[in-house]
């Protein structure tokens, strides 16, 4: 497993909006908040531009993989204390 940094765990604190003082449920609830949000369903009526769309769209997506990434990071971060101290960043 790749060491997570503070760099890392600044990155994804930053994409989702929220600060490391959060307990996991809210992170949870920050994740389905913003993937609804971001969802790439939601652009197929907002113009009848197909280039627009599928900037839209595009970007959509590129936002839902941030988003799970960042969760993953920071379920791992947040996780239960089997984690090792060495792989922790608090």
């Amino acid at each position: 497993m790749a060491e997570v940094t503070q760099e890392d765990v600044n990155h994804a604190l930053e994409v989702l909006g929220i600060t490391l003082a959060i307990t996991p449920e809210a992170l949870a609830q920050t994740r389905r908040t913003l993937l609804h949000t971001w969802n790439p369903a939601r652009y197929a009526n907002l113009a009848n531009n197909p280039k627009q769309y599928m900037q839209s769209y595009k970007k959509a997506e590129e936002m839902t993989a941030l988003i799970e990434a960042a969760y993953a990071l920071l379920s791992v971060v947040l996780g239960p204390d089997e984690t090792p101290d060495d792989q922790r960043i608090a």
